[in-house]
């Protein structure tokens, strides 16, 4: 039986697109308790180009590619959907899979390591949330695909079928 993750859904508010696509939200994975652990993890499931870091503390989202986000050390508190968004409490063991557009900031952290990756290591970029920009970063979002299998549970994890709509 796949590991449920919690599903959040964002609306756009004018800057940050957000994605009609749900927030996936797992917690507990003990792979990602160890970096290389969590890495290995969301390679094997064709998430690639992993980066050991934090989460930016500004609000941000990426609009040509999904984002996974593995907490190996540390806590944070980020805020998810934009500004008007939802507080998350994020610590050890959990993975936030973010679709393209989902905002995301990081309020405050203590000690804070995440991986992060991408479906098949694609390229990323960094939107601000400019609201002359939001038309054309809708048009990258919706032009990005689904993902062939889920970071945590591979192809027999919960993302395509949560993420079919």
């Amino acid at each position: 039986m796949p590991l449920a993750p919690q599903t959040l859904h964002f609306e756009d508010d004018g800057a940050i697109p957000n994605s009609p696509l749900p927030v996936l939200v797992y917690q507990g994975v003990p792979e990602v308790s160890d970096a290389g652990r969590c890495e290995r993890l969301f390679a094997g499931n064709g998430w690639l180009g992993a980066w050991r870091d934090g989460i930016y503390s500004f609000h941000h989202f990426h609009s040509i590619a999904h984002e996974v986000l593995g907490v190996v050390a540390g806590s944070a508190t980020v805020m998810l959907g934009g500004p008007n968004g939802r507080e998350v409490e994020i610590n050890p063991g959990d993975v936030l899979v973010l679709p393209a557009g989902t905002g995301h900031c990081n309020l405050g952290d203590q000690g804070l390591l995440v991986i992060g990756a991408y479906p098949d290591g694609v390229e990323w970029d960094i939107c601000r949330g400019d609201p002359a920009e939001h038309d054309e970063a809708v048009s990258r979002i919706r032009a990005v695909p689904v993902p062939p299998g889920d970071p945590v549970g591979g192809a027999k994890g919960l993302l395509r079928s949560l993420w079919s709509s």
